[in-house]
């Protein structure tokens, strides 16, 4: 009777795991800069990263196809205006068909939210969720960028 016992909880463990992988809990903002593209030119090696991190916000969060449209419009936008228009229009291209919610990738539209939520509005407690990470993130920026300026003088 305990193989039974023991076959019945390595059963329970083997369905109940997955589920745990679909729950509905935003993970922290991550940025990885310009994904597998380059952050900036070989003289500027950072020119566009900026773009490139508030892009990687508006996909971290998620939300509808016009908006996703409205990210990816605005990294074009912001990458022409520090002056890369052909490198702006490979980006836009990149991540129109990279960016799919509907890809396992650490990349994809709403990748702070469990795979294949896909095109899905944010509801008011799931943007209260988004303001709490933000505000985590910019506390631990200013922590880190003051422990630079400490460790500088």
């Amino acid at each position: 009777m305990t193989h039974y016992r023991f076959l019945a909880m390595i059963l329970a463990v083997a369905f109940l795991l997955p589920l745990s992988a679909f729950s509905d809990d935003l993970k922290p903002f991550t940025t990885d800069g310009c994904s597998s593209f380059p952050d900036g030119t070989i003289e500027q090696a950072s020119l566009w990263a900026s773009c490139c991190i508030r892009h990687d916000f508006a996909y971290w969060q998620g939300g509808t196809y016009e908006e996703r449209l409205e990210a990816d419009e605005e990294l074009e936008s912001c990458v022409a205006d520090v002056g890369e228009p052909t490198i702006a229009s490979l980006m836009l291209a990149g991540v129109r068909v990279g960016g799919t919610p509907y890809l396992p990738t650490g990349y994809r539209w709403g990748y702070g939210w469990p795979f294949m939520r896909g095109y899905e509005p944010l509801t008011e407690e799931e943007k209260l969720e988004v303001r709490k990470e933000l505000e985590l993130f910019q506390l631990m920026n200013k922590s880190i960028a003051e422990q630079i300026e400490k460790h500088e003088k």
